[in-house]
């Protein structure tokens, strides 16, 4: 099945061009104007004309304060921040801690031992469906990539996998995905994050760390996405409600996706 295309990058961990993504028999993505990565404080123009080729415009940053504090993007040529935190309201869920955990594998075993850290991401993807302050910040990603002088366009989260994976999810759906296509898509970014973290993680289990904790948290797992999608069918009875009525989004805004965002295939 079709998924995003990995585009070489030195600099840019994770990063994906939505483009080509199958919707039906006759639609896809259009290309160049829709990428995904991990966050882009490694970036550096100079060492990475790859990226710096995109002539991204927009940069949307889906983490919180102290992640943007620790580690600032760097922005390719010409583009602009903008920032929609997804977990503002409660910054201590686990994709934000996602580093501290593994270089703490006693604290990791006390926080997520025992089969907890599965558990606890797929109670924060329903958190990132179901939070105010969550649907604020997808609504404002959603209104930003629907403007056209905002393309191409680049979001991402810490690594690319988790708020960056419900935005891909998001906006798939709405210009008219299957859900098989948004989970082939949501799975794919798994070998690149595993090999982004592949030294942490060998740290990790060399110091005592839970392979089972590890696996858990650097992995984008299929039951994670179920997790929001469920929650998003029980409380608003699908993509529709969620957008009308959890995002606010104007069915105006959704069109222009639609119509903007794809191509005959």
């Amino acid at each position: 099945m079709q998924t995003a295309r990995a585009v070489p990058a030195a600099t840019v961990v994770n990063l994906r061009d939505l483009g080509g993504i199958a919707l039906g028999r006759d639609r896809r993505l259009r290309q160049g104007i829709l990428l995904r990565s991990a966050q882009l404080s490694d970036f550096d123009a100079d060492h990475d004309m790859a990226v710096a080729a995109l002539g991204i415009r927009t940069v949307v940053d889906l983490r919180t304060a102290d992640e943007r504090q620790w580690a600032p993007d760097r922005l390719p040529p010409g583009a602009r921040l903008f920032v929609a935190d997804v977990l503002g309201d409660n910054p201590g869920v686990a994709p934000a801690r996602l580093r501290a955990l593994l270089g703490d594998p006693d604290g990791a075993a006390s926080l997520l031992g025992g089969g907890k850290a599965e558990e606890l991401f797929a109670q924060t993807y329903r958190k990132m469906v179901l939070s105010p302050g969550a649907a604020a910040a997808y609504r404002a990603f959603l209104d930003t990539a629907a403007d056209p002088r905002a393309r191409p366009l680049l979001f991402h989260c810490a690594t690319g996998k988790d708020r960056t994976g419900w935005a891909t999810a998001l906006l798939l759906m709405t210009a008219g995905a299957s859900r098989e296509v948004v989970r082939a898509e949501f799975i794919g970014v798994n070998r690149a994050v595993r090999a982004a973290f592949g030294p942490a993680v060998r740290r990790f289990l060399d110091a005592g760390g839970d392979p089972d904790i590890a696996s858990a948290v650097v992995d984008a797992r299929p039951r994670y996405l179920e997790a929001a999608l469920d929650a998003m069918d029980e409380r608003w009875g699908g993509l529709d409600g969620y957008l009308t009525k959890a995002l606010r989004l104007p069915p105006a805004v959704a069109e222009r996706l639609r119509a903007d965002l794809t191509v005959p295939a």
